[in-house]
């Protein structure tokens, strides 16, 4: 089948400079080229034909020659989306939802999806609702405004960011006006403002759609940050620790498996994500965010869930296609 693997590396093909740009981490981002080059090199493995293509304006037209359309039949192509978007708001909808109008299907969450998880707010709000435990927060635009009945310490992070951009950790009152201002100038969105939940980062890695797939509980070791920081996330020289299967009782593993799914579905999650959750010293765990496109680097707990779960990177990347196909046309891929 023709794969085409869409990512976002270049921002140069819009229109116009407007709205949100992407954020900027630290230090450079990783070779994300390498990053798709894996993806690439396990669906070959597969037997695909692939195109890696940008997620930008020129896209449509990319897909249109690479899957040629023919109005007899259903689509010839497949898109394995990667894209994380160039600017404005909810950037993780704007593939899907070109791909959504022309007709082309793709892996992962669809629009709706990623909007509601782009949105800490709504998606901490759907959580709730379904009665999925998360720690309490409130919504800050000056920092002056009420706490309420918060608890400090104190996480005060954009509202719309993902990858610990951002992320403060303040332990007084008297910081976080202008922790709240670091917020709103920086990256132009409220800040979300929640009580800091001490304790265990176990990570809950998803597959499926109907049916479920929840691969081996994931342990992150912190450290002394307290978080889990962009540079542990990408960059191998700070990396973290990583246990799997964690080492947690199996009632208290049941119920994070038990929540993990909730959270999927009150989110409107599709083909694979990973829920994180804190763990206090209760023993009372606590859904931190899901994530709905979870990185597929050698340094990603879903890639580390995965392969205690039996798969090879390969394998992992063919399966969430075959997921994807099956969701799409009611059949795996022949």
């Amino acid at each position: 089948m023709q794969v085409a693997i869409v990512r976002n590396l270049e921002s140069k093909g819009i229109l116009n400079r407007f709205g949100q740009p992407r954020p900027q981490p630290p230090q450079p981002w990783p070779d994300t080229t390498a990053i798709a080059g894996t993806v690439i090199a396990a669906l070959q493995e597969g037997g695909h034909e692939t195109l890696l293509c940008e997620g930008d304006k020129e896209l449509l037209a990319t897909l249109e020659r690479f899957m040629p359309p023919d109005p007899q039949t259903r689509p010839s192509g497949f898109v394995f989306n990667l894209a994380v978007g160039i600017q404005g708001e909810s950037r993780s909808t704007h593939v899907p939802a070109m791909l959504e109008m022309a007709g082309v299907p793709y892996t992962g969450s669809g629009p709706l999806g990623h909007g509601l998880v782009d949105d800490k707010v709504i998606s901490k709000t759907l959580m709730r609702s379904s009665g999925v435990p998360t720690a309490n927060f409130r919504v800050m635009r000056r920092g002056t405004e009420s706490t309420g009945d918060l608890r400090f310490p104190l996480v005060v992070k954009p509202r719309h960011e993902d990858n610990s951009f951002g992320l403060q950790i303040i332990h007084e009152p008297a910081q976080l006006r202008e922790a709240v201002e670091v917020i709103v100038s920086q990256y132009g969105q409220d800040a979300l403002v929640e009580e800091y939940i001490e304790g265990r980062e176990v990570c809950v890695a998803l597959l499926g759609n109907e049916k479920l797939e929840v691969f081996p509980l994931v342990e992150i070791d912190l450290g002394e940050a307290g978080f889990w920081t962009w540079e542990a996330k990408y960059l191998a020289a700070f990396a973290r620790p990583q246990v799997c299967p964690a080492q947690i009782v199996s009632s208290l593993a049941t119920l994070l498996q038990e929540i993990s799914v909730a959270t999927f579905r009150a989110c409107e999650c599709r083909d694979y994500a990973r829920v994180d959750f804190r763990i206090d010293r209760s023993g009372q765990p606590f859904v931190l965010e899901i994530n709905s496109m979870p990185g597929l680097t050698m340094l990603s707990p879903y890639i580390k869930a995965a392969m205690t779960a039996g798969h090879s990177y390969s394998s992992l990347v063919n399966r969430i296609l075959d997921v994807a196909h099956t969701r799409c046309f009611g059949t795996g891929i022949r």
